[in-house]
């Protein structure tokens, strides 16, 4: 009889596959629950460091956690990937708002709306910045 080892259930999690921790993440972030979701999606990220649904999940989990510069820097990696995301650029653009950097938010939530024109959701955001600052002053 075989007897178990207390760093097998370890071994068994390090097998699970990047779509799994997906999975794992997605759920929890859908329970809100976005500091473990964090922590699942990174391990998915060691395993798939080029996945953009990865990274997309991942930076929502680390925005939505109270992270904005884990998520500036992930939802970056989003648009290496594919500059064409516009939930990327929006996601960027809230991230950015975050941290302070209006300017770059507002470039990147112009962008989504350059992308997405029908999207009320980055329109919003964009209209929540409010004006750009005259350069005159």
């Amino acid at each position: 009889m075989e007897s178990w080892r207390p760093d097998e259930a370890h071994d068994d999690e390090e097998r699970e596959s990047a779509y799994e921790l997906l999975q794992r993440g997605q759920a929890l972030l859908a329970r809100r629950h976005h500091a473990q979701a964090a922590i699942v999606l990174e391990r998915a990220d060691r395993l798939e460091p080029a996945k953009a649904s990865i990274l997309e999940a991942l930076g929502r989990a680390y925005f939505n956690s109270g992270q904005p510069e884990p998520a500036r820097a992930t939802f970056e990696r989003v648009l290496e990937l594919d500059p064409s995301a516009p939930y990327a650029h929006y996601a960027l653009g809230q991230s950015l708002k975050r941290l302070g950097r209006r300017a770059e938010a507002r470039t990147h939530l112009r962008m989504a709306c350059a992308l997405s024109p029908d999207s009320s959701l980055y329109r919003d955001a964009l209209a929540r910045l409010g004006p750009a600052p005259d350069p005159r002053r």
